[in-house]
C-alpha cells in the first residue's frame, strides 16, 4: 500500500479530519455547536463551500445535527461513533502501511512505544 501524506488527501477531507479531532479530543462536545462554516473558513484559510463539504459528511453520518439559522450541533453519541470509525480505519487503512514501513526501516516495538508514550 503507497504512502498518502495527509497533504495529499482533499482540503475537505483534511478539514473533515481536524473538525473529527476537535470532538474527539472534547472541544467540541454533544450538543455544542460546530463552529459556522465562513469563522472555520477563515480561521484555515479554506473556501466556505469547502468547509461546507467537509461538515456534510458529518451530516451525512448522522454526526451533526442542523438547526436551520442556528447553527450545527454534535449529536449525542457522535463521539463514540466517530471513535469507532476513525480506529476502524485507520487500522485498516493505515496501519498496513505503518507496520510495513515499521518491518522495512527495523523499527524496535519497545523503542516506538516508549517514544509514544513520553
Amino acid at each position: 500500500m503507497p504512502h498518502v501524506s495527509n497533504e495529499d488527501r482533499p482540503v475537505y477531507l483534511r478539514l473533515r479530519d481536524t473538525i473529527a479531532a476537535m470532538i474527539l479530543e472534547g472541544k467540541v462536545r454533544e450538543g455544542d455547536a460546530l463552529p459556522s462554516v465562513r469563522s472555520l473558513a477563515a480561521e484555515y484559510g479554506a473556501n466556505p463551500l469547502t468547509v461546507a463539504k467537509a461538515y456534510q459528511t458529518f451530516q451525512d453520518e448522522g454526526l451533526v445535527t442542523v438547526r436551520r439559522g442556528v447553527g450545527m450541533f454534535v449529536s449525542e453519541g457522535a463521539a463514540e461513533r466517530l471513535l469507532d470509525t476513525e480506529r476502524r480505519e485507520f487500522l485498516e487503512q493505515r496501519w498496513p502501511g505503518i507496520a510495513a514501513q515499521i518491518r522495512r526501516l527495523g523499527l524496535d516495538l519497545d523503542d516506538l512505544v516508549g517514544r509514544a508514550l513520553a
